[in-house]
């Protein structure tokens, strides 16, 4: 019979399981709601960022904003994969989540003046938040067998580093504490690629890209695409409602639908080749997409408070036109990593050409500044034209396997 102790020791051991071994993960599961939860209360960071820049559509606004997003966008990246490799949905993998959560609280608090007066916040509870990733890396990482011992070491250490950098830089002058972040992040993002890179075959098959974690880049996607509607929600509750201002509102809300679009149909939801490079590319330009993403929804909140003016402001023009060119280039580059790419040549080969020239001309159409409707009008255009292509060609498919079918 077995005793209380015995079962109260099953039950803990349910409850509290060990981190996985890496290569242990199920390469089937779906999302769940606590990875969810998680995402969210890191896009209310990503929001802050966003608001903040909103307010300070300057060379230097977009600097700072560049570098905390990053910075936070690391970090998910981070507690990511942690829970993707090594967690369980039990009670352990949910006070994880919790933990990184409660730091993040004061972290988003501080994000409105990171650049300034609340810096110091904003480097310790950075530093903080990466201590506690890195513990959690080395917790896993004491089950690992031989092959990942090394790799596990490295990535704790580069972790490690990036928590001890970071809350030291709480007693730099604000410049040189912003700079000193944005170094960090081009360095670990450096060596998060070059640890991929030198992946043995038997590590590249552990970090191999999941459907699990596709939806998860996919899902955040979508989450940060919900704040270009919040902004535009914003602009027009601060403004009288007129016809012209509702229009270039809801405008602004299909050119975000429009990176929706694009990312979805050429990109989302599918499988990157199973190589280390096109796994860190996949990876990693996510990153530029999701940034250029929460740029564009910072400048629409400018574009319907200027929506009867005659031009767009420049800085509004040039943010909302660059980060539609950045989304359609950065969407044909993560293309670029799939499968599909080498499998589908004669849609993506001249889909890449179409997505590269209709970003020159959104970088045109933001040195143009014309008028928020016309601005908003022409990006919706643009957005529209690979879209285009791609029904074109689908249709001469359609057409060419009925004819050879009718031809049989």
């Amino acid at each position: 019979m077995t005793s209380r102790h015995e079962r109260w020791a099953r039950l803990g051991r349910q409850l509290w399981q060990p981190p996985r071994a890496h290569g242990e993960q199920p390469r089937e599961r779906v999302v769940g709601p606590l990875e969810l939860f998680y995402d969210l209360v890191v896009v209310v960071l990503v929001a802050q960022a966003g608001h903040h820049f909103a307010e300070h559509l300057t060379w230097h606004g977009l600097g700072e904003f560049a570098v905390v997003f990053a910075l936070v966008w690391i970090a998910w990246l981070n507690g990511s994969l942690h829970h993707e490799l090594h967690g369980h949905e039990d009670a352990r993998g949910r006070s994880m989540f919790l933990l990184q959560i409660l730091v993040l609280v004061p972290l988003g608090a501080s994000i409105p003046e990171a650049g300034g007066a609340r810096g110091v916040e904003f480097a310790v509870s950075a530093g903080v938040l990466f201590t506690v990733l890195a513990v959690l890396w080395l917790l896993a990482s004491r089950g690992d067998s031989p092959e990942f011992r090394r790799s596990s070491t490295l990535f704790v250490t580069g972790t490690a580093v990036c928590a001890v950098v970071l809350a030291a830089s709480a007693a730099l002058p604000a410049d040189l504490r912003v700079l000193t972040w944005g170094l960090l992040v081009v360095a670990y993002l450096v060596g998060f690629a070059v640890m991929i890179g030198m992946a043995t075959p038997v590590q590249a098959v552990a970090l191999s890209v999941t459907d699990a974690l596709i939806e998860r880049f996919g899902l955040f996607i979508i989450i940060v695409l919900g704040e270009t509607v919040t902004a535009v929600v914003g602009g027009l509750s601060h403004e009288p409602t007129t016809a012209l201002t509702l229009a270039v509102g809801l405008l602004a809300v299909v050119v975000g639908f429009g990176a929706w679009w694009t990312y979805f149909d050429f990109a989302g939801q599918r499988q990157p080749r199973p190589t280390r490079t096109s796994t860190a590319q996949w990876m990693l330009v996510h990153l530029p997409l999701t940034a250029a993403v929460a740029a564009m929804g910072a400048a629409m909140v400018g574009l319907v408070e200027h929506a009867h003016d005659s031009r767009t402001p420049a800085a509004t023009a040039w943010v909302l036109c660059g980060g539609a060119a950045l989304v359609l280039c950065a969407t044909m580059v993560l293309a670029a990593s799939l499968r599909v790419w080498r499998l589908d040549r004669g849609l993506y080969r001249p889909l890449a050409r179409t997505c590269a020239a209709a970003a020159v001309l959104c970088a045109a159409v933001g040195a143009a500044r014309p008028a928020p409707l016309v601005l908003g009008l022409a990006l919706v255009l643009l957005f529209a034209i690979p879209w285009g292509l791609a029904v074109a060609y689908r249709l001469s498919r359609e057409e060419q396997s009925a004819a050879a079918g009718s031809g049989s």
